[in-house]
C-alpha cells in the first residue's frame, strides 16, 4: 500500500524522524493506567514504539479514512482498537469502560487547543497526556504567570495538571515541513485534581478576564455583575496575567462567598 497523502484541510504534517518519534514515546510513565490513546497516529511512526511498551495496551483515533486504512495493513496488532472517529466529536470514555487512559499524539496545530479542552472535561479519566504542539503553544500551555503568553490554556491546565516543556522539535523533520517549529510536553495529573472552588465558576472566570487581558479584573469582570464591596478588593486591581492558579482560586472563592456560583 502506499504512503498515506498529507491532506491539509486536516493539518498533517507527518513525522519522519524516528527517534523523535521513540522520545516521544518514552514520556509516558504507564503509571496509574493500563490503556494509551493515540489521537491522529497517521502513519504509525509514533505507534510502532507506543505498541513495543507493555506496559499498556495501545488504541488510536484516526479521522483520517486513508491513515486508518493503512494502519490497519501495517499495524495488524491493532486489530479493534483502531478508532474511525473525530477525538472531539467522541465520548471516548466509554471506549475504555470509564478506565483511565493517558492521551498522547503528535496534534494536528489547526485543533491542538481543542484537544486540550477537550481533555480537561474527562479529566478524571486522563492522568497523563503528553505529545508534540506548535512550539508557542505547547510553551503557552507550560508558561507561568507574569508572561505575555500565559494565558487561559496555562491557568485551566496547570489548576489540574503539572505541566512540563520537554524539548523542542524542527521542522525540518515532517513531511511536508510545517512553517513553525514544534515543542513537546508532558502534563502529569495533580494528586487532589478537585478544586477548593466552584470548578464551573473557575472556568467561566478565567476565560472571561482573559477575554479583555489587558484591562484590569475590576473591569474585565463586570458582566459577573459583582457586589461593590468585593470590587473594593486589591485582588482586582490586577490584569489576569498576574495572577497564579493559586490567586485564581482565590478570586473565584471570593466571588463564590460574593454569592455568584454558576455563571
Amino acid at each position: 500500500m502506499q504512503k498515506v497523502s498529507a491532506k491539509k484541510h486536516l493539518g498533517q504534517h507527518f513525522l519522519t524522524d524516528e527517534n523523535v518519534a521513540q522520545k516521544i514515546a518514552e514520556t509516558l510513565s504507564g503509571t496509574g493506567y493500563d490503556n494509551v490513546l493515540e489521537i491522529g497516529p497517521g502513519m504509525g511512526v509514533l505507534t510502532k514504539y507506543l505498541l513495543k511498551n507493555e506496559g499498556f495496551k495501545t488504541s488510536v483515533i484516526e479521522i483520517d479514512t486513508e491513515s486508518v486504512a493503512y494502519l490497519k495493513t501495517h499495524y495488524p496488532e491493532l486489530e479493534n482498537r483502531i478508532l474511525s472517529a473525530d477525538f472531539l466529536k467522541t465520548d471516548i470514555t466509554t471506549f475504555f469502560d470509564r478506565q483511565a487512559f493517558a492521551i498522547i499524539g503528535n496534534f494536528p496545530y489547526n485543533i491542538s487547543s481543542q484537544i486540550v479542552f477537550k481533555m480537561l472535561e474527562i479529566r478524571q479519566f486522563v492522568p497523563e497526556f503528553s505529545g508534540m504542539f506548535q512550539k508557542e503553544v505547547a510553551e503557552r500551555i507550560c508558561e507561568s504567570e507574569g508572561s505575555k503568553t500565559y494565558g487561559i490554556l496555562s491557568v485551566l491546565v496547570q489548576a489540574f495538571y503539572d505541566a512540563k516543556y520537554l524539548f523542542t522539535v524542527s521542522e525540518n523533520v515532517f513531511n511536508p515541513p510545517p512553517k513553525v517549529k514544534s515543542g513537546v510536553l508532558k502534563l502529569t495529573r495533580k494528586e487532589n485534581y478537585t478544586l477548593p472552588c466552584n470548578e464551573k465558576l473557575f472556568f467561566t472566570v478565567v476565560k472571561t478576564a482573559f477575554g479583555q487581558r489587558r484591562k484590569t479584573l475590576r473591569n474585565s469582570l463586570k458582566s459577573l455583575a459583582l457586589s461593590d464591596g468585593l470590587r473594593l478588593d486589591s485582588i482586582f486591581d490586577k490584569r489576569p496575567e498576574q495572577l497564579s492558579v493559586g490567586e485564581f482560586i482565590e478570586l473565584c472563592q471570593k466571588i463564590g462567598n460574593d454569592g455568584i456560583q454558576n455563571q
